[in-house]
């Protein structure tokens, strides 16, 4: 580890020029006195490091000294894929791989290459999480990634939607972030299944290599996921009557959906109001889901959303209107007792 250390060291000087030893500190996450020691190696080992002194000092390499270090490792290669997404690689155990595979690009690149890297660098960043939202918490994130690299079998204990416990043997195969959510696609009881990272309760080698399923492609397996999902969520379809103000709020609330149903509106009346198809989830949450629009909404049908929509209104009613709360347990108009089905909630297994 601290031979690669040193490499990063020399490759931030060649590239970046004079730094101080906080810097350098910073970009290698070491203490000063780490930097000091590694500087020290590096000059024992024949690097001809410099240490300026006064202000506008620090540590450089001496003019026209360019080390040929800059071949990639294997993992250094394949940690590029995720060079805009830093959060991420740490995530998967190769932040430190894709720092020093960054910094070898840079060195080869020449000067006029290395300066346009580094301008888009500086001017495009991934944030993969969602809004408003903490990422999961992913421990076991790491070895799940390593058994898909290395095609090695795995025991994981894992927690279902429902709450219970299941062990599974598992041929990792693939690992995806979707909004800030971890899921590994993994091969078990003869076919490809979905498993969101967070819910591992263990995840432990069992020492066995496995042979991936010939033709497999991650990307296409995942999208044909999605659209199942999508479809199995969407149990119904809402005929609305949406003012111009829902109209624009049509595409934050319900995503895809929301801006399908827009495309298919029918013409505004007097009013600028039209009237739109809406798939919709459970009749539970859709009426959570609906309520969220407000007035700019009516609900035309079916029949049996329309009056559902129309009694939680009226329990809001009686709720406000009366000027007493005091029913407890989240209030009326909110979804009723039992889980709200979400696309990120519901891995296949």
């Amino acid at each position: 580890m601290r031979a690669d250390r040193l490499l990063s060291l020399l490759l931030l000087l060649q590239n970046r020029g004079r730094m101080t030893a906080p810097e350098l500190a910073a970009e290698l996450e070491v203490s000063v006195r780490t930097v000091y020691r590694d500087v020290e190696a590096l000059g024992a080992s024949g690097v001809p490091v410099r240490a300026d002194r006064g202000p506008a000092g620090g540590y450089r390499l001496m003019d026209g000294y360019r080390t040929r270090l800059t071949g990639l490792t294997d993992a250094e290669a394949g940690s590029l894929f995720l060079a805009g997404a830093p959060g991420p690689a740490r995530d998967l155990g190769l932040g430190a791989v894709l720092a020093t595979a960054r910094l070898k690009l840079e060195a080869a690149l020449p000067a006029a290459g290395a300066d346009r890297a580094r301008l888009v660098q500086d001017r495009f960043h991934l944030d993969a999480p969602a809004w408003f939202r903490d990422a999961d918490p992913v421990p076991h994130l790491a070895a799940a990634a390593r058994a898909v690299w290395e095609q090695r079998v795995v025991r994981a204990e894992y927690r279902r939607w429902s709450g219970e416990p299941v062990r599974r043997e598992l041929h990792p195969l693939g690992i995806v972030l979707k909004g800030g959510i971890w899921y590994l696609v993994a091969a078990a009881d003869g076919g490809p299944r979905t498993y969101r990272v967070s819910r591992f309760l263990a995840v432990a080698e069992t020492g066995a290599a496995f042979e991936r399923p010939p033709g497999f492609d991650l990307a296409a397996h995942w999208e044909a996921s999605a659209r199942r999902l999508e479809a199995a969520l969407h149990q119904d379809t809402a005929r609305l009557r949406i003012s111009p103000r829902a109209r624009r709020l049509l595409p934050m609330q319900f995503g895809t959906a929301g801006v399908r149903a827009l495309e298919g509106a029918g013409p505004p009346d007097g009013e600028g109001w039209v009237e739109v198809a809406l798939p919709v989830e459970s009749r539970a949450v859709a009426v959570g889901d609906l309520l969220r629009l407000g007035a700019e909404a009516e609900v035309l049908g079916p029949p049996e959303l329309r009056a559902a929509v129309a009694e939680a209104v009226r329990e809001l009613a009686e709720l406000y209107g009366g000027g007493g709360g005091g029913r407890g347990g989240g209030g009326p108009g909110a979804v009723p007792e039992g889980r709200r089905t979400r696309s990120s909630d519901l891995p296949s297994d």
